[in-house]
């Protein structure tokens, strides 16, 4: 599933136990790019479906894991614009997962008192990944803890295409003037409209790059980059990127804590 290191990023061992350090608060909104069941599977001999089928119990843990330690936001990285260039056997068992995924938690996702929300592209959408979409949303609208968005069919570019696009329809409809274009019009139109940007952007498997997620959004996050495969990935893992995070200096542009 899905950036070049920059220097306030961090490449992370193997989980450690997370412990209380003197930096920033805990993030109120994490993202996470999901990667390396691909290669999980081909470490162990196994068919890349089993990583997969893996992944989806690492994406259970991680959602429980963040509700216990009171996360306001979870942001995943589930299936990208480009992950359509993956073989259509590969394509086809990722949409079964994801129809397996909410037939078997959403009730549970209901309990946990989780709200869901979908980022990305939708109208080319088979209707019945649609429908599913629409009524994991639907079901949970009404959740006030964890917000879970979860970016699918989702490409950075293409978001900001769409968001331009809008733009350019109410300035030549006469709604919006185009002097009265700015930063809020923009992140307004966005997919995620409503949603504070990400703190802390986890990613697994030890790639440095961000893969086309969540360009606009990310502009100010940590980030945080660990080795661990996706489907190995667990509460140990989250409390030490949130440990590294706290130990962070955010400065937003100007001179922050050290002057």
């Amino acid at each position: 599933m899905p950036i070049e290191a920059a220097s306030d990023a961090a490449v992370l061992s193997p989980p450690a136990p997370a412990q209380e350090t003197g930096g920033v608060d805990a993030p109120a909104h994490v993202a996470i790019i999901m990667d390396g069941n691909g290669r999980w599977a081909e470490r162990r001999g196994l068919p890349r479906a089993e990583g997969h089928r893996r992944g989806v119990e690492a994406l259970r843990r991680t959602v429980r894991a963040a509700i216990e330690l009171n996360l306001r936001y979870l942001t995943v990285y589930s299936f990208s614009s480009e992950n359509w260039r993956r073989p259509a056997a590969e394509v086809f068992q990722l949409m079964n997962l994801l129809r397996l995924f909410f037939r078997s938690d959403l009730a549970d996702l209901q309990r946990n008192n989780v709200r869901v929300r979908f980022i990305g592209a939708r109208e080319d959408l088979a209707s019945d990944i649609r429908s599913i979409l629409e009524e994991a949303e639907r079901r949970t609208a009404g959740g006030t803890g964890l917000n879970l968005v979860i970016a699918f069919n989702y490409g950075g570019r293409q978001e900001l295409v769409r968001a331009a696009r809008a733009l350019a329809l109410d300035v030549a409809a006469g709604r919006l003037p185009a002097d009265a274009i700015d930063q809020a019009a923009l992140d307004a139109r966005l997919d995620t409209a409503g949603i504070p940007d990400p703190d802390l952007v986890i990613r697994t498997s030890g790639e440095l790059r961000v893969s086309n997620f969540l360009l606009w959004q990310a502009a100010y996050a940590e980030f945080v980059f660990t080795p661990v495969l996706w489907p190995d990935f667990d509460r140990a893992t989250l409390e030490a990127a949130i440990a590294d995070f706290r130990g962070r200096d955010r400065r937003f542009g100007g001179l922050g804590g050290a002057g």
